[in-house]
């Protein structure tokens, strides 16, 4: 895991050095001095939440009995106990199929081409973004998953402490964060386009069915699923805008605390 997240930083510094190249007609302004410190505190909130899920207790035999459905917020009641484990694995497909063709996508738009490694370094940034905050959320709330609930599934599995991260839903998190990504750098990069409005609705559809799959599988509750599919639309909407050529009065940064850390957005006001 830790190997992992160094080729990612390695990567990401790399084309962040790029930044030079072919940005006079991008909608965007990047730059290493911005964009690197944002990059590696996504990419360190990341590496610090899985840390968390990963020193995730599971729970005792006598947690598990104590399990209702009648403890479980109304809106998400009707879910508890869902479990399917072909839903499960189909929700996989269209999660891992966007991430496979949404580079190819990007290098087919002409426009994008050119300043294919400035999207790529908006890209990472809008992922590692999403990442920290579902990683961050499930390795510090207490919330078991609706299968935990199905008394007919092997008390190991319920027990298991993979199975207490429902909060919040990371797979429509992510995949929400990398739709909405390339229909807002679509959207920029080609205005006058009419084909926006199918971007657009694609890009709210497929994680809409990600989340749809991941509630039918008993690995989400419905608040789980909305919260991710906010949350990630917000960071694939939100960093492209951020870096807008023509918002210079905006700016995003990390925070970091003995106590606390997170990202900073600052608007400053002009006369």
């Amino acid at each position: 895991m830790i190997n992992k997240y160094k080729s990612i930083l390695l990567m990401t510094f790399l084309l962040v050095g790029n930044l030079t190249f072919s940005q006079s007609k991008s909608p965007y302004q990047t730059s290493f001095k911005k964009d690197a410190p944002i990059l590696a505190a996504g990419l360190g909130l990341s590496f610090l939440g899985v840390t968390f899920i990963k020193n995730k207790a599971e729970l005792t035999p006598a947690e598990v009995a104590m399990k209702s459905k009648d403890d479980v917020f109304f809106m998400d009641r009707f879910s508890a106990g869902n479990y399917r484990e072909k839903a499960d694995n189909d929700s996989y497909i269209p999660f891992y199929g966007l991430f496979a063709v949404a580079p190819i996508v990007a290098l087919i738009d002409g426009n994008q081409r050119s300043h294919y490694g400035q999207v790529s370094v908006l890209f990472l940034e809008s992922m590692s973004a999403a990442a920290a905050s579902f990683t961050l959320a499930a390795g510090l709330v207490q919330r078991s998953r609706p299968l935990v609930y199905n008394t007919s599934l092997p008390l190991a599995d319920r027990q298991d402490s993979d199975e207490q991260r429902s909060f919040f839903a990371g797979h429509t998190t992510a995949t929400a964060a990398a739709t909405f990504f390339a229909a807002k750098v679509f959207n920029d990069f080609n205005p006058d386009s009419k084909l926006k409005p199918y971007v657009w609705t694609a890009a709210a559809i497929v994680p809409a069915v990600v989340g749809y799959q991941r509630l039918r599988a008993g690995k989400h509750f419905l608040t789980d699923n909305l919260l991710g599919y906010g949350v990630g639309m917000a960071c694939g909407i939100l960093i492209p805008e951020l870096h807008k050529a023509k918002n210079e009065n905006l700016s995003i940064q990390p925070v970091m605390g003995i106590n606390h850390q997170g990202m900073s957005i600052t608007y400053h006001l002009t006369k």
